[in-house]
């Protein structure tokens, strides 16, 4: 779905597809949340990897392109979790997708725990705390906590082992 929108949507886009047989079809927070939030969370995941990683699905000839596609995928996958009438989960996304743009550009690490307990307590209103945490001192461990306590140990060691082989 989400290259099929995209491919429809500009030929700048379609040109960038990853060949089908080559494109990673494999979702790495979303098996933590809630199915409802699947796509819209996978699809602004796919435009953070054309900022910071490497796509599942896309592969823009150049830089620029990689940041436009990522910025529609943000936006794309925004309007998917606002249709769902979830002002919340809106919320809780603008905050990963802002927290994560600032951790890279300190470098410092924690986006993955970020991501893991955004998909687990995606619109819940609990996340504040621990993202405050991981912004103000670094610390990604009240965020790896909260995904834990909801999604387990396994689930949340096999999405952030999928997140590292994507960004190092």
């Amino acid at each position: 779905m989400i290259v099929e929108e995209a491919a429809a949507e500009s030929e700048l886009w379609r040109r960038a597809l990853v060949p089908a047989a080559e494109r990673e079809l494999v979702a790495v927070f979303s098996p933590l949340g809630e199915p409802r939030h699947a796509l819209g969370l996978e699809t602004i995941y796919e435009g953070y990897l054309l900022h910071y990683g490497k796509p599942r699905l896309f592969a823009p000839a150049d830089r620029d392109s990689a940041l436009l596609l990522g910025d529609y995928l943000y936006a794309h996958g925004l309007v998917r979790i606002a249709a769902l009438d979830d002002v919340a989960a809106v919320a809780d996304l603008a905050e990963l997708i802002s927290l994560c743009a600032q951790l890279r550009a300190d470098g410092i690490g924690g986006d993955g725990a970020a991501w893991a307990a955004t998909a687990v307590l995606l619109g819940t209103g609990s996340l504040d705390e621990a993202r405050e945490a991981l912004r103000d001192r670094g610390d990604p461990a009240p965020l790896a906590d909260a995904a834990r306590a909801q999604a387990g140990d396994e689930a949340l060691a096999r999405s952030l082992d999928l997140h590292l082989r994507r960004v190092g």
